[in-house]
């Protein structure tokens, strides 16, 4: 299934993408998109079910506002450095084990939202990358084949980063990560078992309407069950906890000077096959 949040900022209501491209209303059976969804087989059963009738409320697409997918996040995990290609590209090591940053939850925003650059930054730069979004809770995972066995779904995800701020201004990845606005997400959640297998996607970004990243999940250093499974004996996630998983070569900062960092004005799309797609205007915050 694909599942949408619609809907003011705030006020978003559940919705479904039907296999027509159809958006079909959920606010009469569930009253939102989140983790204690992804958790109760027995309503996401219902859901599927609705679905399959037909007898879902058709809602009106023109002008509606698409939301973040995923409702009431509890945290956000980025991996970092986990694409052999983006290692590559910015002269570092592949690393030994998975580089761990947290993202808050309120950076989070849909996927068609102004992202703003935040006052002072002249390094802003993108990163597409394949969100995961848990739907059981885990605690010291043994295996990959566990690992996504507490997948509940997947999401596009635009990991914003400020350079500068990450890397330049001392401590930890936090200061350049959680900027406003520096996650968008969606445009909507595909159930897991729609993701026949999650490290065979291909990942797309343009900037102005120029391809800057054409990667394939294929080339992650560690694969998404490996992460989750490695994450859960650091920390417990609970369902509707978004892990955002690294991005291919082509950022900003892995190319030639000078770099093209993100200004005002700036246009960005983000693509992931049988993920959808987004698009962001950049202002000035």
């Amino acid at each position: 299934m694909k599942l949408l949040r619609v809907g003011p900022v705030g006020s978003e209501r559940p919705a479904l993408l039907d296999q027509d491209g159809t958006l079909r209303d959920l606010s009469g059976l569930i009253t939102d998109v989140d983790g204690a969804l992804l958790a109760d087989d027995a309503v996401l059963t219902r859901v599927r079910d609705a679905a399959a009738s037909g007898g879902l409320p058709v809602l009106g697409a023109e002008g509606l506002r698409i939301g973040a997918p995923v409702g009431r996040i509890g945290k956000v995990v980025g991996i970092g450095l986990n694409y052999f290609g983006h290692a590559a590209e910015i002269g570092a090591e592949p690393p030994a084990e998975p580089i761990l940053f947290l993202k808050a939850a309120d950076t989070v925003v849909g996927p068609d939202d102004t992202v703003l650059i935040p006052r002072g930054s002249v390094k802003t730069d993108w990163e597409a990358e394949l969100g995961v979004v848990i739907g059981s809770t885990a605690r010291y995972l043994d295996s990959a084949e566990q690992g996504l066995a507490h997948v509940g779904g997947y999401v596009l995800v635009n990991d914003v980063s400020e350079r500068e701020f990450q890397i330049e201004r001392g401590g930890t990845w936090d200061k350049g990560k959680n900027c406003e606005t520096f996650t968008p997400l969606g445009p909507w959640l595909v159930t897991a078992d729609e993701v026949a297998d999650p490290q065979a996607l291909d990942v797309k970004l343009w900037v102005n309407g120029e391809l800057k990243q054409d990667g394939n999940t294929a080339d992650q250093i560690f694969p998404v069950g490996d992460v989750v499974r490695y994450l859960s004996h650091f920390m417990t996630l609970y369902p509707g906890d978004v892990i955002v998983t690294g991005t291919p070569a082509g950022v900003a900062m892995g190319q030639p000077e000078p770099k093209p960092y993100l200004r005002a004005g700036d246009v960005v799309e983000v693509e992931i096959e049988g993920l959808g797609r987004q698009r962001q205007e950049f202002k000035g915050a």
